[in-house]
């Protein structure tokens, strides 16, 4: 057949090829912090996003690497690697939302079902997570730990709430850079309205400053001060 003659076997596919398996991997090699549940897909996509950039296989979920035509040389190849995939996919996830994509015939298919019930904007979940920004406050801890805490509810709100783009989704124009500023505002008063009282004169002083400082530099202000 010509589709067996032409296909390769994994010692013969380039090691930088994203159809390359190493003697390694194995379904259960994924390990992340918690499961998919109905309610962390957010941490468990970017964590699942990392892992499959590291191995060279982001393309079989997002669609650059599309299945070839079952006579084409590299069709085995890609039906392992893609396999693979379904496998470090699934096994990361509650038995409940495994069952639900275990017919899928291809990993992009599972990628794409979870985006389409998880990935879409949760008003509970946004809310959530602005309830937590507006209570977040130093209380005792150092500047460093309060900024971290800060940061991370940053990031995942921008999941939930993507900060709005241009329409020539560019931020190097002048509405791009506007609205870059106006998020970097938005954090830099988060950031100096939970600091706790012993920071009033500095956070009085960086207030007043014209132009008013980059989040980056007023946080290093505010740590040099605490120094």
């Amino acid at each position: 057949m010509a589709g067996d003659e032409g296909s390769k076997s994994n010692d013969q596919i380039d090691p930088n090829s994203p159809l390359y398996l190493h003697p390694s991997d194995f379904p259960r090699q994924m390990q992340v912090n918690d499961s998919l549940t109905d309610n962390n897909f957010n941490d468990w996509v970017q964590e699942m996003t990392d892992f499959l950039f590291a191995k060279n296989k982001i393309g079989f979920v997002n669609g650059t690497i599309g299945k070839p035509e079952n006579t084409h040389k590299d069709y085995m190849s890609w039906m392992r690697c893609d396999a693979m995939v379904k496998g470090w996919l699934t096994t990361t996830m509650d038995k409940d939302i495994q069952a639900s994509v275990k017919y899928a015939n291809t990993s992009a298919e599972i990628w794409n079902d979870l985006n389409e019930r998880f990935g879409k904007e949760s008003a509970p979940r946004a809310y959530e997570l602005k309830q937590s920004l507006n209570v977040t406050r130093q209380d005792g801890a150092s500047v460093s730990a309060y900024y971290t805490k800060l940061k991370k509810i940053w990031d995942k709100i921008n999941v939930v709430l993507p900060t709005p783009r241009c329409s020539c989704n560019d931020c190097k124009c002048e509405v791009g850079k506007r609205l870059v500023e106006l998020k970097e505002k938005e954090h830099l008063y988060e950031f100096l309205l939970g600091l706790d009282n012993e920071f009033a004169v500095i956070r009085t002083q960086i207030l007043a400053m014209k132009p008013t400082p980059t989040l980056s530099n007023a946080y290093h202000m505010v740590a040099e001060d605490e120094q």
